[in-house]
């Protein structure tokens, strides 16, 4: 099935634009074409990457960030673009969004950078990473591609096995303990030679762990409101969704460890307090998203994780 002409792949961004109503917000020129082209979530790595290591005291060589946001942009630009050749002209062309569009229009830009961010990735690896990381690294890979095989490569067929693993290992889950891990593990190695080993709790796996259910719930809500039949004729408010609740209650779950926190661990406290301000502004934008348009709900969605940046640029 093709899919109709306003949502073709040809359709320039600023024919979306005209197409937005003018009583819903858009985002603004940088940070729609932040988010479209998937720079958004290498950002929000290397932010909270270098997030946990600041908590823990410790000192990231300049190639840790670099080599994340380099990987983190590869398995971005790679989904968006699986994503887009398989559904384009297909049954699901209707879930495809802006962002899929615009990888798709831009391909041959894409995939050149792509191919060059693979071998400066490599060759990063290759100069800069111990023998042992390169080990420990090598199993976020392969549950990477397993994510990726499960995601672009399944059969219609599955087994039961499989459909009750889906069911319980949802997408949004999936990416965000992957996404967590891939942010830890920098400061993991440094963790055991620095003699921190008895502040794990609160400067490692509590942050971690907080994170882990910040970026859950920003896949979720993401999903949630790109599965929404929004009539944005009228821009009325609605009552407060499931996601509305999930913020609030992780918000209000933030603040309580970073008080707990607060008096042995102000580093973590004051991570875990950024935290709970995302966890609160996600709250936020699920309350008004009837007055964003799509792209500044998505947008605005990865731009509020970036919260720990007030203690990084202090």
């Amino acid at each position: 099935m093709l899919l109709p002409v306003e949502q073709s792949p040809l359709r320039p961004y600023r024919a979306y634009r005209a197409e937005t109503p003018h009583h819903v917000l858009e985002a603004p020129g940088v940070l729609a074409f932040w988010h479209l082209a998937s720079l958004d979530a290498p950002t929000v790595a290397v932010v909270w990457a270098l997030a946990f290591a600041w908590a823990g005291g410790i000192h990231l060589p300049l190639w840790v960030p670099i080599l994340l946001a380099l990987v983190t942009w590869l398995v971005y630009t790679g989904d968006r673009l699986l994503d887009a050749r398989a559904h384009l002209h297909g049954p699901m062309g209707h879930a495809l969004r802006e962002r899929h569009f615009f990888h798709w229009r831009h391909r041959r830009i894409f995939i050149p950078l792509a191919a060059a961010a693979s071998c400066m990735s490599a060759a990063v690896v290759l100069a800069f990473m111990p023998l042992m990381a390169r080990e420990r690294d090598s199993v976020l890979g392969a549950a990477a591609l397993a994510y990726f095989s499960g995601v672009h490569f399944r059969r219609d067929e599955q087994g039961a096995t499989l459909r009750v693993a889906r069911r319980l290992f949802t997408k949004e889950f999936l990416v965000g303990s992957l996404f967590t891990t891939g942010c830890l593990l920098p400061a993991w190695p440094q963790i055991h030679t620095s003699g921190l080993a008895h502040a794990w709790l609160w400067q490692f796996w509590i942050p971690g762990v907080y994170f882990a259910a910040l970026a859950w719930l920003n896949c979720s809500s993401i999903a949630r409101w790109e599965n929404e039949d929004t009539d944005r004729s009228s821009p009325s408010p609605r009552s407060p969704s499931a996601s509305f609740r999930t913020a609030s209650f992780l918000a209000f779950a933030g603040v309580l460890l970073a008080i707990l926190a607060g008096l042995s661990n102000p580093r973590a406290a004051a991570l875990l307090a950024m935290g709970a301000l995302s966890a609160l502004l996600l709250a936020l934008l699920d309350l008004e998203r009837p007055h964003f348009s799509a792209l500044a709900l998505r947008a605005s969605a990865d731009l509020v994780l970036l919260t720990p940046l007030f203690l990084l640029l202090r």
